[in-house]
């Protein structure tokens, strides 16, 4: 049973309105529509690290589960993969964005490939910053500490994360992140002292976990490793690495900046694998493994701490809940909205964003209220539309990587489609050899041989002109 004591409920409602207040106070005056969609291009070296570090976390009881059922795997799949491609990013990428000085991924991509690939990358790229998991997860926890219904607390947790949105544009989405990142890992940092403290170290842990637990690929298959590794390809078309990119004061703060934060991803992920090791050490079995750090949190805290902990939990969803609620309002106001009329100026362009926070909220609390669970949301969603914009943002950067516009359009088509129709045939191979061919290897094949016919007729057609 999980109870909270009245210093507890003070300290998480402090944690709301000191959240509330930053995000409505460094609002400020908002000039244009850079000002609201970047913050004015003019992040620092210190807030740019702040904001990306605290907004790629947010399934923060995912990470608990995962790493309590299958223990280190969860880092050498959902952290070791994205350091590498964060890096790369950060060395390829993060200048060559930076100086391009638009908005979003769709932007470039109507810039090398027009409207039609545009306007289907803006459709994949909303779906893959759908805010409605990580509302979810920021309700359910409101929803049994305060002991209300799920509806009011997904239009609670809508407020937490978007009124302020509204209002300041991208950045209160910045000092707010800020403020949530010494919140975050002040939280874990107390959970893995105390849990050392209490239960002891490295030897307590090998003592009381399976002997799977320990090994970083545990007793994974092959297949599913390496596609949560080809998902950690997305890191090159995360809309939120872009924007941010778009943000930095120059190219230098982008790349440097990410490959900061990197070093602050390994500390995070070290503090929540541990406390989610610990979690399975302690409670060899739980009917609930998704209340992992709930549980321990229950076991190991005292009244005061336990609100501390607790606002580091929330502190890691809101932050990607708040990002992702941005992203996807400007993704209906500039690559939806303006891409179908771009006679629309500057203050409508903001209106529409803000709009657009309001309507994503609405679709984000329906889908939750009416699909409460988030089991293999990332895996499914990440396998299936991952293949079909990789290699069309990789290209738009690389003149020599780009193909035809229409066959670009046809590669994106056909990536996502292969993959959903494998996705849904699969199960009729249950128990045979092709059962362990993932979705993503097919769409993401498909995107590759496209691509690369689409590259040869390039190559062909201009050596004939050649000559000629």
């Amino acid at each position: 049973m999980i109870s909270f004591s009245t210093l507890d409920i003070i300290v998480l409602l402090s944690f709301f309105l000191l959240l509330l207040a930053i995000g409505f106070i460094f609002s400020g005056k908002i000039k244009d529509t850079t000002d609201y969609l970047l913050a004015g291009r003019n992040l620092n070296l210190f807030l740019f690290v702040l904001v990306t570090v605290s907004t790629w976390y947010g399934g923060i009881l995912g990470v608990g589960e995962f790493t309590y059922r299958y223990g280190l795997l969860s880092w050498f799949t959902q952290g070791f993969p994205y350091y590498i491609f964060a890096f790369l990013f950060a060395i390829f990428f993060a200048k060559k964005i930076r100086n391009a000085s638009l908005f979003t991924i769709p932007d470039k991509l109507f810039e090398v490939y027009g409207k039609k690939v545009s306007l289907f990358s803006a459709v994949i790229v909303f779906i893959l910053v759908s805010p409605a998991p990580y509302l979810l997860m920021t309700a359910t926890l409101l929803k049994e500490i305060f002991h209300i219904n799920l509806l009011l607390a997904l239009f609670i947790s809508f407020i937490l994360s978007g009124s302020y949105l509204i209002k300041g544009g991208f950045r209160s989405n910045v000092y707010v992140d800020a403020f949530q990142f010494f919140i975050m890992f002040i939280g874990f940092i107390l959970a893995v002292m105390i849990c050392f403290n209490t239960f002891g170290g490295a030897q307590f842990l090998s003592q009381n976990l399976p002997e799977s637990h320990l090994k970083f690929t545990g007793n994974a298959s092959t297949a599913f490793i390496v596609v949560w590794f080809l998902i950690a390809l997305w890191t090159f078309s995360d809309p939120g690495f872009h924007q941010r990119a778009y943000a930095a004061k120059n190219g230098t703060v982008a790349k440097r900046g990410i490959i900061i934060s990197v070093f602050f991803w390994a500390l995070f992920d070290f503090l929540t694998t541990t406390t989610g090791l610990y979690a399975r050490a302690i409670f060899p079995v739980l009917d609930q493994p998704v209340l992992a750090f709930p549980y321990l949190a229950e076991k190991i805290f005292s009244p005061g701490l336990k609100g501390i902990f607790y606002a580091g939990m929330f502190a890691t969803i809101i932050s990607t809940l708040n990002s992702f609620l941005f992203l996807s309002a400007t993704t209906i106001g500039r690559d939806f909205f303006f891409r179908l009329n771009s006679s629309i100026n500057e203050m409508k362009l903001k209106w529409f964003t803000s709009m657009g926070i309001i309507i994503s909220g609405i679709i984000s609390i329906s889908i939750s209220y009416f699909i409460p669970s988030v089991v293999e949301i990332w895996y499914t969603i990440g396998s299936l539309f991952i293949p079909a914009i990789i290699p069309a943002v990789i290209s738009s950067y690389y003149h020599k990587l780009k193909i035809d516009d229409k066959i670009m359009l046809i590669e994106m088509v056909v990536a996502l489609s292969a993959g959903i129709i494998w996705f849904f045939l699969r199960e009729k191979f249950s128990g045979t050899s092709y059962y362990v061919i993932e979705p993503m290897l097919i769409g993401l094949s498909s995107a590759v041989v496209i691509h690369l016919l689409g590259l040869f007729s390039k190559f062909s057609f201009s050596d004939k002109r050649k000559k000629n």
